[in-house]
Order: structure tokens, then C-alpha cells, then sequence
């Protein structure tokens, strides 16, 4: 379901600090990148390991484990919502933090899993970064340091 939400920017900003220590925050191992295939090689081309995969008018874009080849590297991290949580405006908010703090944007794509409560972020940010973003998002998250 999707909140809207009317409340100051103080209200916003506790509110979303309390939805991400109430997160199942996932960080995976390696690095990851995208790949790019065109729309009629649907199905042949997405690779079995494939986090997200998207598309446009063009091509479909999938997010695979880097193979060291081609492509930008990134680490990823997935949030899970629980439901019934308004996380109106999460994106924006993390989002925004970590450009202020790094200097870096990052990219998020999301999906649904009605079981584990609804929708859920798989997060991207260039792998020079990942030790210090990681960081930053476990100590919002409330997760000691592995």
C-alpha cells in the first residue's frame, strides 16, 4: 500500500529513521553490475543469478553478479519493509543522506513480495564506496559492524 503522508520535515525525518531500524536489512557478498540484452532474447538471456531485471523500449537491463569484465561494479544491499510501515519518501531520504555524507548517488530498484509484507529495495553503490556506505546504513539500521 502506498502512504501519503502530510507532516513537517521533523515528523518525516523520525519517522523514517524508525522505519529503517524496523527494516531486514540483506547485504550481499561480491560485487555486482549490469547487463544489457535485447527485448527478443527474452527469456535466453537473463542470467539464473539476476537480482532485478528491467526494461525499456529498448532492451532489458539486468542486475548480475560482476564478472570483472565490462560495466561499473557495485555493492548491493536489500531492504525488506515490514508491513503496514509508512516508508513514504525512504528512497529520497536515504538516498539524499548518502550523497551528502559520500558524494555519491546510488540506484535503487524496487519490487513486491506480498509475503514478507510488500515492497522491498535492492540498493546499488559503486563498490569503491560499499565499506563506508555499508557502514553508514548498518549504524541507521541499527546492526553492528561484521
Amino acid at each position: 500500500m502506498v502512504h501519503i503522508s502530510r507532516e513537517t520535515p521533523e515528523e518525516t525525518e523520525a519517522r523514517l529513521e524508525e522505519v529503517i531500524r524496523r527494516c531486514d536489512l540483506e547485504v550481499f557478498d561480491g560485487s555486482f553490475a549490469f547487463s544489457e540484452f535485447p527485448l527478443d532474447r527474452f527469456p535466453d538471456l537473463v542470467h539464473p543469478d539476476a537480482l532485478a531485471l528491467v526494461r525499456d523500449d529498448e532492451v532489458w537491463s539486468q542486475l548480475v553478479p560482476h564478472d570483472g569484465r565490462a560495466g561499473e561494479a557495485f555493492a548491493v544491499f536489500r531492504f525488506h519493509f515490514p508491513p503496514d510501515v509508512d516508508n513514504s519518501g525512504f528512497v529520497g531520504w536515504l538516498a539524499t543522506r548518502l550523497k551528502r555524507r559520500f558524494g555519491t548517488g546510488v540506484f535503487v530498484v524496487c519490487g513486491h513480495n506480498h509475503a514478507r509484507g510488500g515492497i522491498f529495495d535492492y540498493w546499488g553503490c559503486p563498490i569503491g564506496l560499499a565499506e563506508d556506505v555499508l557502514a553508514e546504513v548498518r549504524q541507521l539500521v541499527g546492526v553492528p559492524r561484521p
